[in-house]
């Protein structure tokens, strides 16, 4: 931050100016692969259990259009999975019949 504050007072130099650009060509791209892979494993993830081919996920590498298509797909479409049985309660049993109620006379 130091050399940043540096360079703005003295003004650029050449040398400067091409190392700080080559050290951000080397940066952003790493940042870039690093945000694409943190969304595309678990949309591998969901794709393989909502029953969907999980190369599905192939299209995050589109980073803004591509994932908003895949949002699309999973959120409208029918998913091809039967949802698992409820175990943690049993079903109700039926209540007995009410006794009939006498006739008022």
């Amino acid at each position: 931050m130091h050399h940043l504050a540096m360079i703005l007072q003295s003004g650029p130099d050449q040398a400067t100016v091409q190392r700080l650009i080559l050290a951000m060509l080397t940066i952003i791209p790493l940042i870039i692969v690093v945000v694409i892979a943190l969304v595309m494993v678990p949309c591998w993830f969901i794709l393989k259990k909502a029953g969907f081919t999980p190369w599905l996920s192939m299209l995050c590498i589109i980073p803004s259009l591509g994932t908003l298509v895949l949002l699309y797909v999973l959120a409208f479409s029918e998913w091809k999975v039967v949802p698992a049985p409820q175990f943690a309660w049993p079903p109700q049993p039926p209540y007995p019949p009410r006794p009939p109620v006498p006739p008022v006379s």
